[in-house]
């Protein structure tokens, strides 16, 4: 992915100010289910292409039926979850998948690993992505694009993440959507 950071949406008047961005790919954090064709219809009306978090859908289960109905209803660009059936599902759809991972302790962190190395997703979300020094130890160990998120404030921290090592920045922090 060229882009540097990707809008992410939790309401529609964020989704409104990402349609209005020069970015072309965003993502959607938190919708209900109902909301989804409309999202979709506005984005593609746009020209942008939606990752959506199917963890955060209300009204729809995270599973790999789930995954199958995003996927063949809504054809998203990318789905993102933290669940290894979500994953396997979107790649077998044809859909990008994005692993969002926590790095909580060492012990998640291990998990982490072998949950990637079975899923094989397209792209990784670190989170919290402000732990440069994490995003590196990541990078290094695995050999898949990432994408750091969460507690992600400043330009600065912004600059380290993709320094360390991620392809690209996930945030829902509006005055970060404007630096690239």
């Amino acid at each position: 992915m060229d882009q540097k950071i990707l809008p992410a949406s939790s309401n529609l008047k964020d989704f409104e100010l990402f349609l209005k961005s020069p970015y072309r790919v965003g993502v959607f954090l938190e919708t209900h289910i109902a909301q989804l064709k409309n999202i979709n219809q506005l984005a593609k009306a746009h020209g942008k292409d939606m990752i959506y978090h199917v963890d955060m859908i209300h009204g729809l289960k995270n599973d790999d039926y789930g995954t199958e109905y995003i996927c063949q209803e809504i054809k998203p660009y990318g789905i993102i979850s933290t669940k290894s059936s979500v994953i396997l599902k979107a790649k077998q759809k044809g859909v990008i998948a994005v692993q969002r991972i926590f790095l909580i302790d060492s012990h998640a962190l291990e998990k982490s690993y072998k949950l990637v190395n079975k899923t094989r997703p397209d792209y990784i979300e670190v989170l919290p992505g402000a732990m440069p020094w994490m995003i590196n130890e990541v990078k290094n160990r695995l050999d898949t694009p990432i994408f750091a998120g969460g507690l992600i404030r400043t330009r600065d921290e912004v600059n380290n993440a993709l320094k360390a090592g991620a392809t690209s920045i996930t945030t829902s922090k509006k005055e970060l959507w404007d630096l690239f």
